[in-house]
């Protein structure tokens, strides 16, 4: 529990002071701090990390025209939910009719050709070699049949699964480019967070880890739930120089949607019975750090201690102090030592 603790830097502790202190050196105070007392407790090491939702592999379809064509019909709208096999989009049907009838006939005759050709190698009269490339020309030709068939089928978009328009690019009567997706669906019930750690907070990451998750961009957000941590990518990314940690979340206490900024808190570490302090008492020296430790007389004195896991708020001593110790948190970087520390108005 902290202390708010005032220093007042008096030369005499009042009027009735003897004048056998007169000569005593005078001992430093500091005004504003704040102590705490070290306490035992269980602690919890977490790695915190920025993320968007996003949806699943496998569970989110990009659509577009199988050729070149125009929109004749748009079915659905941007946010509407759609199942299975309900149909988004429609283009323009003669082309895709015209090259099906075309692919047919192909077949047909590529069909009579090898009939012939083997029935005029069985005779003697023309050499197999005939035979064999009426045989890749009927080959070639089915193969353009299933093409043709295939066009003619994606000619209308149907959703592949049920879910969520979340793009509709498609405006009727204007060209389709099949290069440039039409219609997006997602399933709004498959989403994860895609955490980006960096490299050396990633290696200390591994599936199963219970994460913490809150709205926005600081742990001090909405609290949303939690997930557990279902892999984490093999690579760095090169433009983030970042890792990517997927999330998988059981249940949310609100919805979550694609797009969504979220920060999580994976829990790496748990400390059952573990010496804490507030990380405002840390003060750093060197490449270690130490702490000002208050005795009974109200006086701080500089000690160094050895530093495990930490949180945004506390951080483990796992050398240094003892439980019940006081140190001082809030206005540690003014303490010097053998400062005196007096509580109440100076």
């Amino acid at each position: 529990m902290l202390a708010l603790l005032a220093a007042g830097a008096c030369a005499r502790s009042g009027a009735g002071d003897s004048g056998d202190d007169a000569g005593a050196p005078q001992v430093p105070a500091v005004v504003g701090a704040q102590t705490a007392v070290v306490s035992s407790q269980p602690f919890v090491e977490t790695v915190n990390a920025i993320g968007l939702v996003a949806p699943r592999a496998g569970h989110v379809a990009s659509l577009a025209a199988p050729a070149p064509t125009r929109v004749a019909k748009i079915f659905v709208t941007l946010g509407q939910h759609v199942s299975a096999g309900q149909e988004l989009v429609q283009f323009e049907q003669a082309t895709f009719d015209a090259a099906l009838r075309s692919a047919d006939a192909a077949v047909d005759a590529a069909q009579r050709a090898y009939d012939r050709a083997q029935r005029l190698a069985a005779q003697g009269i023309a050499p197999r070699k005939d035979v064999d490339q009426a045989a890749a020309d009927l080959a070639q030709a089915r193969l353009n049949q299933v093409a043709a068939r295939r066009d003619q089928e994606l000619s209308t978009l149907r959703a592949p699964i049920a879910g969520v328009v979340t793009e509709m690019n498609a405006v009727l009567g204007a060209s389709a480019d099949m290069s440039r997706p039409l219609v997006e669906v997602m399933d709004p019930a498959a989403l994860d967070v895609i955490l980006q750690l960096s490299p050396d907070d990633a290696a200390r990451v591994r599936p199963q880890q219970e994460v913490q998750l809150s709205a926005g961009q600081s742990a001090g957000g909405e609290s949303l739930g939690t997930g557990r941590v279902a892999d984490v990518a093999a690579e760095v990314d090169s433009a983030t120089r970042t890792v990517a940690v997927r999330v998988v979340t059981a249940k949310t206490l609100r919805p979550l949607r694609a797009g969504e900024t979220l920060m999580g808190a994976i829990v790496v570490a748990r400390v059952p019975n573990a010496l804490a302090i507030p990380v405002d008492a840390l003060v750093p020296e060197g490449e270690g750090y130490h702490v000002f430790v208050v005795d009974s007389g109200s006086v701080a004195h500089v000690r160094d201690v050895k530093v495990g896991a930490r949180t945004e708020q506390f951080v483990e001593i796992r050398d240094g102090l003892k439980p019940g110790e006081r140190v001082v948190t809030h206005g540690a970087f003014g303490v010097s030592d053998s400062a005196r520390i007096v509580t109440g108005k100076p």
